[in-house]
């Protein structure tokens, strides 16, 4: 091979090959690159955690308001069980628009009704079938006055407010004075020690 061409061709491999200053130059570059990545992701790191930090303190809000509301709920169940009403007094049950209380004493008809009043309330009156089916759940095995009287067998039943009853459902018995008993109604002697329902209606918010 003749000297030039051998000199040519190691000038253009001495020429393709790269040098230390290239090396340098590209390591440089890759070191650029890097911080440009490193400084974009730093920058967005902490927008992610804070959106995390964010999304995670809403749903840790939401849970302990459920579980409040749950919990409150449950509550006003246990202090309200059965028909019940916030317009009667407390130990007093409302249904449809009466409030009645269920004495835990024994007493003749007329005491019982004079307590009754004492509460701002009469024996109790029921309207309905409703009504006498709800006293009716409540009284149990117990006896309990109620504000039906007469004067005798001859005359009619009139409740505490004067007002004559309609007769919804007989009452049994040969007495003067209405109670309530598991059966129904039925009639006694008015001095016979029993207990007693008051009624009144509910209180108008």
């Amino acid at each position: 091979m003749p000297a030039a061409v051998t000199q040519s061709a190691s000038m253009s491999m001495l020429e393709t090959e790269p040098t230390n200053t290239d090396f340098q130059q590209e390591g440089e570059i890759d070191k650029e690159m890097q911080g440009k990545y490193l400084r974009m992701i730093s920058a967005v790191t902490p927008v992610k955690l804070y959106c995390c930090y964010v999304l995670n303190m809403g749903l840790t809000v939401a849970v302990i308001t459920l579980v409040a509301l749950s919990v409150g709920k449950g509550k006003l169940v246990t202090e309200c069980p059965g028909p019940c009403s916030p317009t009667c007094p407390t130990d007093w049950i409302g249904f449809g628009s009466q409030c009645f209380h269920f004495s835990e004493h024994t007493n003749n008809w007329t005491s019982s009704q004079t307590s009754c009043m004492a509460l701002a309330a009469h024996l109790a009156l029921f309207r309905s079938l409703d009504e006498l089916n709800f006293l009716k759940r409540y009284n149990g095995d117990s006896d309990f006055w109620i504000g039906l009287y007469r004067e005798s067998p001859e005359h009619p039943w009139m409740w505490t407010n004067n007002t004559e009853y309609n007769n919804l459902v007989p009452i049994r018995g040969g007495g003067e004075c209405a109670y309530l008993s598991d059966s129904g109604i039925s009639s006694g002697r008015g001095y016979t020690r029993r207990k007693w329902i008051c009624s009144k209606p509910k209180a108008t918010l």
